[in-house]
């Protein structure tokens, strides 16, 4: 009942002085209300003030400071896109200044002999929150074409190693009410680091072929691989599998899929190259020590007999085709793991409806590093569409749920340094309350038949519309949470009536003017609880009416 009565505002005291409510004559008071009640103008020396400070109207615009995080722009299509959401999702809601950016397009890279790439890697671990757009490794002829210095690497390998990667995330995007591929989650986790990508190589004629192993503690030194080559033309390629961090993999996997309720498989080619024992052996030693009898009470392992399984790469592939309910995890080595989740990406779509997240940690190892990115390319031949002046229509789910998750994992970065700060915790719930609508808004614009053309055909809407009708739907929503919070702090000492001026009010009328606004009924009996709530909380009556006619409003 009290906060029903929480209510009626200065406008009342406002309207009752316009109409001569408040008569210059004695004060009469109301028998009814007993002799202890407090007067129903009675001074306070505070106003109304609600616990939380909420943002006031949606046409003031106030932004919020967005926690430190690091940018990385790329090019093409996909920068284009990220810029025009960024204009008009991102911006108008939060003031982005603590941002750093860094360009990683070609041109920048090669203006730089390649210092951006290493300015960001440094920037990311220190700050331990990344966004990345798709960016180009250039190919021989593109080289030629943009006149670039040298056919730079991806910059991906520096990165996973400076951020001591970990796992690479990749997540089936779902919208409900549209079936995609997938109709239930489908996780997987790509180790890192190790296998072709590191791989040291050259061309060679015949001869023998040394792999030799030099032990840091100065150990004796051992031939690791010796071979004998005939041909008179050979590509010679080293690589190595470092397992130091897939214990960790393993916790960040089981506990993710225990998280999302699916059921785990490993991923291996361990029956041909034995050397890949090892990752299962890990996995599962993990699994069983940790894991297993929570899967089983979840009774998520019915699906796999009751154990981890262990699927060959092979029979992987196969499955990822079958399995479309959904429901299920897997891991896997580097290699393995990229092709096995653009396989997923095509049973599910696109490469436009999964994540790509890079997880590592601080050289500390205190704190989590996260990077997040589209797992699509720049998408040249729409780019290519924009500048000869052609109607376009990219999706940007995979770009935004890839930004979203870098300013939420920069929220949580926050608040685990200032875990006792109210700024730091009000901006962590704004972020997360945020993404949570503009993932709303952006999913209901896809199932309003208002998406792009990939999701809606031939009438989809363009790159352009498409932002700005997700823009339009965010604002409006925004705007509904703003009317359905609390009321705005209040500051109306100037309102408080002094105990000298009491002598003044009819009360009586004051009453009339009561029953006017309340609809709900009770007259006499609800004015007298108002005053009774007023004496529990210990604020004065007048801020109680006036919170009640905002009510009536």
């Amino acid at each position: 009942m009290s906060s029903s009565l929480r209510l009626l505002s200065s406008r009342c005291l406002s309207a009752a002085s316009k109409s001569n409510a408040f008569g210059s004559g004695s004060a009469r008071q109301l028998s009814s209300m007993g002799a202890s009640t407090p007067s129903f103008l009675s001074a306070s020396p505070n106003a109304y003030a609600p616990p939380v400070r909420y943002q006031s109207t949606a046409s003031e615009k106030a932004k919020v400071k967005a926690p430190p995080m690091v940018y990385i722009s790329g090019e093409e299509m996909t920068h284009y896109a990220t810029q025009l959401l960024l204009s008009q999702w991102i911006e108008p809601h939060f003031d982005t200044s603590a941002w750093e950016t860094y360009d990683l397009s070609c041109r920048s890279r090669d203006d730089t002999d390649d210092q951006v790439l290493a300015d960001a890697v440094a920037a990311g671990k220190r700050i331990g929150a990344i966004f990345k757009e798709p960016t180009i490794t250039p190919s021989a002829v593109q080289v030629q074409e943009m006149g670039l210095k040298k056919a730079w690497g991806s910059p991906n390998g520096a990165m996973r190693k400076g951020w001591n990667g970990i796992t690479i995330s990749r997540d089936t995007i779902h919208i409900e009410g549209i079936e995609l591929g997938y109709k239930n989650q489908v996780l997987f986790e790509r180790h890192a680091v190790g296998g072709e990508y590191g791989a040291g190589w050259n061309e060679v004629g015949e001869g023998t072929l040394l792999t030799t192993y030099i032990p840091s503690d100065g150990g004796a030194p051992f031939v690791v691989d010796k071979r004998d080559l005939t041909d008179k033309h050979n590509v010679c390629v080293v690589y190595h599998n470092p397992y130091d961090n897939v214990r960790e993999l393993a916790h960040l996997f089981f506990k993710r899929c225990l998280e999302q309720n699916v059921t785990p498989y490993i991923v291996t080619k361990k029956t041909v190259f034995k050397w890949q024992e090892g990752f299962w052996a890990t996995m599962k030693k993990v699994f069983d020590d940790t894991y297993k009898d929570d899967f089983l009470k979840a009774g998520l392992l019915d699906r796999s007999g009751g154990e981890l399984q262990h699927l060959i790469s092979d029979a992987a592939t196969m499955q990822l085709i079958r399995w479309t309910d959904g429901g299920f995890g897997m891991a896997a080595h580097n290699y393995d793991g990229d092709m096995l989740t653009d396989q997923i990406a095509q049973v599910h779509r696109s490469p436009g409806f999964i994540t790509s997240n890079l997880v590592g940690r601080s050289d500390d190892g205190t704190t989590l590093i996260k990077e997040f990115e589209a797992s699509h390319g720049t998408v040249t031949d729409l780019w290519l569409d924009h500048l000869a002046g052609k109607e376009t229509s990219l999706n940007p789910l995979g770009l935004v749920e890839a930004l979203l998750g870098a300013m939420r994992h920069a929220a949580d970065l926050e608040l685990e340094a200032n875990p006792k700060d109210r700024n730091a915790q009000q901006m962590h719930d704004h972020v997360n309350n945020f993404s949570d609508t503009l993932r709303t808004a952006l999913h209901n614009t896809f199932r309003y038949g208002q998406g792009t053309r990939d999701m809606s055909g031939p009438t989809g809407f363009t790159t352009e519309d498409f932002v700005a009708k997700v823009a339009w739907r965010l604002n409006r929503y925004l705007a509904q949470q703003i009317e359905e919070q609390a009321p705005p702090e209040l500051k109306e000492e100037d309102l408080a009536v002094p105990a000298e001026k009491l002598s003044e009010f009819d009360q009586k009328a004051i009453l009339k003017l009561f029953e006017k606004y309340d609809k709900s009924g009770g007259g006499e009996d609800r004015l007298q609880e108002l005053f009774e709530d007023a004496d529990e909380d210990g604020s004065g009556p007048e801020e109680e009416l006036m919170i009640y006619s905002r009510h009536l409003d």
